[in-house]
């Protein structure tokens, strides 16, 4: 049978399963068995098991459960609420100031927990209300949150880079030192429109009263709030930027420091500690099989001949390298309108790789895109994660067309922030050649 044909099924019976409701796991890793089976025999599953004996065997893989923990930790202790006080109080004067200082905390939120959702949901209880009973435009509002939250996957720790690291084989070291700048650059990108769009639209963001900005010596009081998350940051990120430990290890620092921020916000209870190792390994098992089922997609799809037929494929999109990038590019923006990132990363990630290696394209640098791609995705109607996290905690006057609406402006501005990091590709390439 011929490989158009086969990838005409084998993508077909994904479609079929996945529109029946089963986990995106499951169905891939159980079609691309399948697969294997009729097009290599039973001898094809000595080598899937080999190569998930290899990941399993992987030191990278402890800090999976370590960062999990580590930010279901500080999702309960409280330093978000002492972020926003802070915030509050630093960016009031301004207009947008709220808006902007949700986008400050969100950024420092994701270089502490790597995740999108706990970003989104924590400042959706806390920022949301305060934003909206100063009579913020309720868009305004939503979106920064939403964008806000989304740079929890790519500023390190993120846990979508660790997977990514694990799938393609690259250095998740790298990753992380990869992902700062241009992190940093969404951050500015996204606090400059809100700046510009409220000062040029001053009812969208209003300036709070005098009454509410405090003095001075409030203000630099409420500067203790970022003491605990500076030093987390520093401990997971500068120990692996300084080689004091690998990635792994300051997993387990960064552990340390959620339980010690803990215990100094009177948070660490043995109920806490229960629900995060709960919650922790629910999570650590479904991102297991997700590993599963990555590696039998790869072992089925590239057996039967993947990787020469997406080749030719590629030789008739025109534009030559950087032609081929952008459609890449291009696909990646769409898939992440329908299906979650892991799941994206499962199927693309084994097809697209070898063809940007054989392009002459960095990994490290392919990876940052790659995920900004996510990020957006997060972000993107109809199924992005943000959007329904934000769903479950807006007022009920807010609807999912006010929610899908408001990500639009900010959804521009990160594809502005893609296009600069593609045609400055040392804004990711730099610092893991610096300090790496």
């Amino acid at each position: 049978m011929s490989i158009e044909m086969l990838t005409a099924l084998f993508f077909g019976a994904l479609i079929v399963f996945l529109l029946l409701g089963l986990p995106l796991a499951f169905v891939l890793g159980g079609v691309s068995v399948a697969f294997l089976y009729f097009t290599w025999g039973s001898g094809a599953f000595y080598m899937l098991v080999s190569q998930m004996w290899g990941s399993m065997n992987s030191f990278t893989v402890v800090a999976i459960p370590l960062f999990v923990f580590m930010a279901m930790i500080l999702e309960k202790t409280g330093v978000a609420h002492a972020l926003y006080r802070m915030m509050h109080l630093w960016w009031g004067s301004v207009r947008g100031g709220l808006a902007i200082g949700t986008v400050g905390i969100c950024t420092i939120f994701a270089a502490m927990v790597g995740i999108s959702g706990a970003a989104v949901v924590t400042m959706g209880t806390i920022a949301l209300p305060a934003m909206l009973e100063r009579q913020y435009d309720k868009r305004m509002a939503i979106g920064c949150i939403g964008a806000g939250g989304g740079l929890g996957i790519l500023i390190p720790p993120s846990i979508i880079m660790i997977l990514y690291s694990l799938i393609t084989g690259v250095s998740v070291g790298k990753l992380f030192a990869a992902g700062i700048l241009p992190g940093l650059l969404l951050a500015i990108l996204l606090s400059a429109y809100i700046f510009l769009r409220c000062w040029l639209q001053p009812e969208l963001g209003p300036a709070l009263p005098p009454e509410e900005r405090g003095n001075w010596r409030e203000k630099f009081v409420a500067l203790r709030a970022v003491i605990l998350p500076i030093i987390i940051v520093l401990m997971v990120l500068g120990s692996i930027l300084f080689g004091i430990a690998t990635p792994t290890e300051a997993a387990a620092v960064g552990v340390l420091g959620a339980m010690i921020s803990a215990a100094a916000h009177r948070k660490l209870t043995w109920p806490l500690l229960r629900d995060a190792s709960i919650r922790t390994f629910r999570l650590t098992g479904m991102i297991m099989w997700i590993l599963f089922a990555a590696h039998a997609f790869s072992a089925a799809y590239q057996g039967m001949g993947a990787h020469s037929f997406i080749e030719g494929l590629m030789e008739h999109v025109p534009g030559g390298p950087w032609g081929t990038l952008i459609f890449i590019q291009i696909i990646l923006f769409l898939l992440a309108m329908v299906l979650d990132p892991v799941g994206i990363m499962l199927i693309t990630l084994p097809v697209f790789l070898p063809i940007i290696t054989e392009l002459g394209f960095d990994p490290i640098w392919f990876g940052i895109l790659f995920i900004i791609n996510m990020e957006i995705g997060y972000q993107t109607p109809p199924f992005g994660f943000n959007l329904f996290y934000l769903k479950g905690i807006v007022p009920p006057n807010i609807s999912m067309g006010d929610i899908y609406r408001s990500v639009i402006p900010y959804t521009l501005v990160e594809i502005l922030g893609l296009i600069i990091i593609m045609l400055f590709p040392a804004l990711a390439t730099w610092l893991p050649s610096l300090v790496l």
